[in-house]
């Protein structure tokens, strides 16, 4: 029943965003900001590893059940309306017959990208904590990478930086550093001064008095960052617990993407006030912040002390920009493969941990830390399960940010390498972008891609030429490398004396400072209270 389905999610989500890890009796870890900070900065094994089990432990395991009866319900209202089952109605949106096939072809185009590049991150992990943790040959355990679901890798950056000499860009202390101060909302005026400056609109005075744009003190909420269209044209709402960090100044953007999309279509009839499909609406803000994440952007910011351009600081940027786009891509298409399988019953209950584990194997590279069984439920430990917000739109965002940019760029009249590219003031880039935006959904997706960027169809190649210089670089290095894991089924040892001395981990006060989840975004759902659009 419909009634029973909302409960259901609803049930769901509060378990979710209510979960702790408790590493002492009177002591409480949420996912943001404690444990989003923990793994991002701490580089002990056996604390990143009583982070990663106790969140998988706290969200997952409690929304097995009520997964498994969601999936039910969610495919008999699926099945009256004529389709297959859930995961078919979803595929549904993006037009194409032989979507899963046109997804496969494109993510196979870059795969030798991530293989290179997960081959260099092992390696320099293997140096940080050596043979017992890491297998040349075989799959990284999924806690090292920086991130609770290892979906970007950017927080280990630090341990990564090819000329550690040369300026760092991530521009985390410089932000907290700068005597005006970085606050959630300077950081939401600066993604907007970015829109108005390609003459896109700014924020309606509604968008700031009813955003939630920091946690609140006083009670439980959904942190997940998110956007909200009200459909009645003139309230919209961002909703994200922002704390001052680089990785959050991109999410600003993606989620203000959201919203400039709203503003664009709101005279569109309702039917319309939708992205051309669901991974244009998590693009266009991804776009914004592949010119702000420039070393040039970041100067004409006053973050970054001066603009040298060479091919060592070039490096550095390129395996930063590597480590949060390339590292996302498998994680953004495996996501709803196993959940396709969920939805047709290809992965029945009994198999939901072992599917999930399968795949994030066979496509990441990664493995479990610590045991599992289907006691576990590691897919309810992400966000977008709970909530039932489908994932491929953020693989499809994913490249096709880089055929937006790389053509807005050409409209700015931009010389030089694609990586470079800084759409800041270009009111030619902004009219093309517009164009797109306005249409909403009233328009085959082909066919606004057609007329944006003169192609109709999703595709790599921007995306290699964007990174072309650091996958030679990274080829080089991995000259001696076992690419891919060969050793698929190996996991590491548990180390001696865990969980018993977390204790003693924590009194030694590993440093610990701020930094909180990456890219994503939701289907505009009409939900009663208006729909809204999701962080990765």
């Amino acid at each position: 029943s419909c009634s029973q389905y909302n409960t259901l999610l609803s049930t769901m989500k509060d378990i979710y965003s209510t979960a702790k890890v408790h590493p002492e009796p009177n002591v409480s870890w949420s996912l943001e900001p404690e444990l989003t900070e923990i793994m991002a900065h701490s580089r002990s094994y056996k604390k990143l590893l009583f982070a990663w089990e106790g969140w998988h432990q706290a969200a997952g395991v409690p929304l097995k059940k009520p997964y498994q009866r969601f999936v039910e319900l969610s495919n008999k209202g699926y099945q009256a309306d004529g389709y297959a089952d859930t995961g078919a109605e979803w595929r549904s949106w993006y037009d194409s017959p032989t979507f899963e096939q046109d997804i496969e072809k494109v993510y196979k185009t870059i795969e030798p990208l991530y293989l290179n590049l997960h081959a260099f991150v092992r390696r320099q992990l293997y140096i940080q904590y050596g043979s017992k943790y890491i297998n040349l040959k075989g799959p990284i355990p999924a806690h090292l990478l920086g991130n609770m679901w290892a979906q970007t890798w950017n927080n280990i950056y630090d341990m990564m930086i090819p000329f550690p000499d040369k300026p760092s860009m991530d521009v985390t202390n410089e932000m907290n550093q700068q005597v005006s101060g970085y606050n959630a909302t300077h950081m939401f005026r600066v993604a907007e001064e970015f829109f108005t400056s390609l003459e896109l609109d700014s924020m309606p005075p509604e968008f700031w008095e009813g955003s939630m744009l920091v946690k609140p003190k006083d009670r439980e909420v959904v942190c997940h960052a998110s956007a909200w269209d009200f459909y009645n044209r003139k309230d919209f709402r961002i909703k994200q617990c922002t704390v001052v960090t680089m990785e959050q100044l991109s999410t600003v953007h993606h989620e203000m993407g959201h919203v400039q999309y709203y503003l664009q279509y709101k005279d569109q009839p309702v039917g319309f006030r939708r992205g051309a499909n669901p991974g244009f609406h998590e693009a266009i803000g991804d776009v914004m912040a592949l010119s702000v994440s420039t070393p040039k952007h970041l100067f004409t910011l006053g973050l970054l002390k001066n603009m040298s351009s060479d091919i060592e600081t070039d490096t550095n940027y390129l395996l930063k920009m590597a480590l949060e786009k390339i590292a996302f891509l498998p994680f953004g298409y495996l996501i709803d493969i196993w959940r396709w399988g969920v939805f047709s019953g290809r992965t029945p209950p009994e198999r939901y941990n072992a599917d999930w584990w399968h795949l994030r194997t066979k496509y990441q590279g990664i493995c479990p830390p610590i045991k599992r069984t289907e006691e576990q439920f590691d897919p309810g430990a992400k966000f977008h399960i709970p909530s039932n917000t489908p994932y491929i739109r953020y693989f499809f965002s994913f490249i096709l940010q880089f055929q937006l940019h790389e053509k807005l760029c050409e409209a700015a009249n931009h010389t030089g390498p694609l990586h470079t590219c800084d759409i800041y003031r270009s009111k030619e880039a902004g009219a093309i972008l517009k164009k797109v935006l306005q249409a909403g959904s009233s328009t085959p997706w082909p066919e606004v891609l057609q007329e944006a960027i003169g192609t109709n169809e999703l595709d790599a190649s921007a995306l290699m030429r964007y990174f072309d210089p650091i996958i030679k670089w990274l080829e080089k290095q991995n000259v001696n490398e076992t690419l891919g894991w060969p050793e698929f089924g190996w996991v590491p040892p548990v180390p001696e004396g865990y969980p018993e001395d977390i204790g003693k981990i924590r009194k030694k006060r590993y440093v610990i400072s701020g930094e909180e989840p990456a890219n994503v975004s939701s289907h505009p759902e009409v939900w009663r209270k208006g729909s809204s659009v999701r962080h990765h």
